[in-house]
């Protein structure tokens, strides 16, 4: 059942798209370009984040030295 429920979900937003790119003609894929190229904004602004806030969470341990190993 849960494999017809998805067929049918996708089907239905491949006909959308199929309506849209037939409306839209030639700007479609301007429009395209656009919500990828904000998606990507979007992801890389988040990866830039989540890697600032490790950083800041491991900055106490490194200025302790904590990280480092010991040197025979």
């Amino acid at each position: 059942m849960r494999t017809l429920f998805f067929f049918l979900l996708f089907m239905v937003v491949a006909i959308a798209v199929i309506i849209l790119a037939a409306i839209l003609g030639d700007v479609g894929a301007w429009y395209f370009a656009w919500l990828v190229g904000t998606t990507m904004i979007v992801l890389v602004s988040a990866a830039g984040a989540t890697l600032l806030d490790a950083q800041e969470e491991h900055a106490p341990e490194a200025l302790a030295g904590i990280g480092k190993p010991e040197q025979t």
